[in-house]
């Protein structure tokens, strides 16, 4: 069986690379815009009620003034203030219309590219208009407070996206909790859980989010024991049976018949044997017993052992712990694997703490290596009847017991694309640097 662990990194590049954004990021840019419009249309209706106000004031001054003007015209003693004019030509047809109605009115023109005028006017006994025209005197006033607006818009802009910068790293922070914990539970950790992974006293949606992948968790890790029990029941049941068959068939005649029972009795016993294996690797209560070896010695050795044809070439010998029985059974698996699936020369080379396996065959089929090793699998339809497909899976499971990760790879020519034949699969082990104190303990790839 053939198979590959797929990197986050390959995992990642698998999803696409779109452009990735973070929480605060967002949350600071949602607020920081309405608060500008939210400004902004404050600004204009605090503008235009100054400016209105303003208006009614001098428009107000305007009419008193005009009125003191009508006192002291009517006294001939009296002199009229500065710009009261008699019958001014300028003055607007529409306040004109007032005052020949005889009543006495205030009006407001626009300057082209200048501020507002402020006109007053009333009728006399004698016939003529008194008429008053002044400028808008607040002019400066209503600049100085357009300023304060634009300052006061840009203050709450700054504000409200450090407080979207505040909240949104708080909730970005622990949807980050809660995603390193859900990875730690989809790597196996049955005993870590979101909601205490994330913490806080305030309850969210992130908190719903959480409990929701508790239970979750909780569900799938329930229904894996119930079926990794059923496996090693099965099995354990089938052993019994399956040792008092084999013992039958070694008790019969000679002959071609007898022969193929014991073959098929004792591939039988062998998957009983391999399918408790990997129900006692998938409850992680394995654990490994170390020992120092030197790890290219031992690899020579054990090779020469199961098969001399297997060329082994040491580039660099290392001293590590580990536990011999079980870096054999990952030897040998991967060794078995690819005699059986691939083509001579196979070649076995240590460097340091890695193990590389090469054949020469067809490598390893797509399917699997984008899926990782799979039990009762045994690659492409054309290989039916060759292995059970456990092989794999009980090397990396043995694998993950020593704190170790092993990877599988196809051989092409540099630069040569995906569908040119393979010329050969590789299979590397990395053994850690320091010896696994779980079965957890993955180092990182180089």
């Amino acid at each position: 069986m053939r198979g590959i662990f797929r990197s986050p990194a390959a995992a990642s590049a698998a999803d696409g690379t779109g452009m990735r954004t973070g929480l605060r990021w967002k949350l600071s840019a949602a607020i920081a815009l309405v608060g500008a419009l939210v400004a902004i249309a404050l600004s204009l209706v605090v503008h235009n009620a100054a400016r209105v106000s303003m208006l009614d004031s001098a428009r107000d001054l305007a009419d008193e003034r005009i009125k003191i003007a009508q006192r002291n015209y009517e006294i001939p003693s009296r002199t009229l203030f500065p710009n009261i004019k008699i019958d001014d030509p300028q003055l607007p047809s529409a306040l004109r219309e007032k005052v020949e109605e005889g009543r006495r009115a205030t009006y407001v023109t626009d300057r082209r590219g200048g501020g507002p005028d402020i006109w007053a006017a009333v009728p006399v006994k004698d016939g003529h208009v008194l008429s008053l025209h002044t400028g808008f005197t607040d002019r400066s006033t209503l600049k100085d407070l357009d300023q304060a607006l634009v300052i006061g818009s840009i203050a709450v802009v700054l504000g409200g996206s450090a407080l979207g910068v505040l909240i949104g790293g708080q909730l970005s922070r622990r949807l980050r909790k809660a995603a390193a914990a859900a990875n730690q539970v989809a790597r196996g950790e049955s005993d870590v859980r979101v909601r205490d992974a994330i913490g806080g006293v305030v309850r969210d949606e992130t908190d719903d989010l959480a409990r929701a992948v508790d239970a979750m968790a909780d569900t799938l890790q329930q229904r894996l024991e119930a079926e990794r029990r059923v496996t090693a029941d099965i099995a354990h049941e089938l052993r019994t049976p399956v040792t008092g068959l084999l013992t039958a068939a070694e008790l019969l005649p000679p002959g071609r018949p007898t022969e193929l029972v014991l073959d098929r009795a004792k591939a039988m016993r062998t998957l009983v044997e391999d399918v408790l294996e990997v129900a006692r690797l998938d409850s992680a209560s394995e654990r490994a017993e170390l020992q120092d070896i030197l790890l290219g010695e031992f690899v020579t050795r054990r090779v020469a052992a199961k098969d001399p044809a297997v060329e082994v070439r040491v580039v660099h010998e290392s001293m590590l712990t580990t536990d011999p029985r079980r870096l054999e059974r990952v030897l040998f698996n991967l060794l078995a694997n690819a005699a059986r699936h691939g083509k001579p020369p196979i070649q076995v080379t240590v460097e340091g703490r890695v193990i590389r396996v090469r054949d020469h065959g067809p490598g390893f089929p797509s399917d699997l290596l984008a899926e990782g090793p799979s039990r009762f699998r045994t690659g492409s339809a054309d290989r039916a009847g060759h292995g059970h497909g456990l092989g794999l899976t009980i090397a990396a499971g043995q694998a993950r017991v020593l704190g170790a990760r092993l990877t599988f790879r196809n051989v092409r020519p540099a630069g040569a694309p995906d569908h040119v034949p393979a010329e050969g699969a590789v299979a590397v082990l990395w053994l850690p640097e320091h010896a696994p104190t779980n079965t957890g303990s993955y180092p990182l790839l180089p």
